[in-house]
């Protein structure tokens, strides 16, 4: 009667435990990642001063709801992006870009801009974060456009830097199924021009 050699099926185990370890670790981490939270980094300047380029940011996945992965369809109902919430999305022009930007209107919300004055329903929108650093005003949406009505199911953004972001004042509304989760941490940040970790944004809360 032949016998099995004992290390050579300890070595089979333990080979297993780590398969199976880091099986169980990619799909939770695609789990995680697909639904719960995801990290991007900041590429442009358009939404200064609350995020500065190089920022590193944690967003919810599943606060808006879980969704299809596939075409962004809600499975699980829950919150809905309201006025001040930063986003992050799929740019509506090309959705394999995602881009970062402020809820201004909702669905049903009329949307104005007046020499650099955003209305919306009639009133001044008031964002503490958001800011004008040109004092030129523009013939073009960036600075007057006309009265909109956000369509059902969307939403309607813009960069808190307004003179430098390109936003719903120029392509529109944003569907809610291209909605990836809100932003709501600052991770890492790196001063790329000057080489320098900025320690003191690291932790933050986005406003």
């Amino acid at each position: 009667m032949l016998r099995k050699n004992p290390a050579k099926i300890t070595e089979k185990s333990v080979l297993r435990e780590y398969v199976e370890a880091i099986i169980i670790a990619l799909l939770l981490a695609f789990f995680i990642r697909t639904f719960v939270v995801q990290a991007f980094k900041i590429p442009s300047g358009s939404m200064i001063p609350t995020l500065l380029i190089g920022d590193h940011i944690l967003v919810n996945k599943f606060g808006y709801g879980v969704k299809n992965p596939l075409n962004g369809s809600v499975w699980i109902a829950m919150d809905e992006p309201q006025r001040h919430d930063v986003i992050v999305f799929k740019y509506p022009q090309n959705p394999s870009q995602d881009y970062i930007k402020r809820v201004v209107g909702v669905a049903g919300d009329r949307i104005e801009v007046v020499r650099k004055q955003v209305l919306v329903n009639g009133a001044p929108f008031v964002e503490p974060n958001a800011v004008n650093m040109e004092t030129e005003i523009l013939p073009s949406p960036r600075d007057n456009m006309e009265a909109i009505i956000v369509p059902p199911h969307s939403v309607f953004v813009m960069g808190d830097n307004r003179d430098n972001s390109h936003d719903s004042r120029f392509w529109g509304a944003v569907d809610l199924r291209a909605i990836r989760g809100k932003a709501f941490m600052l991770y890492w940040s790196w001063d790329s021009e000057n080489f320098t970790v900025r320690w003191d944004r690291i932790g933050k809360i986005i406003p």
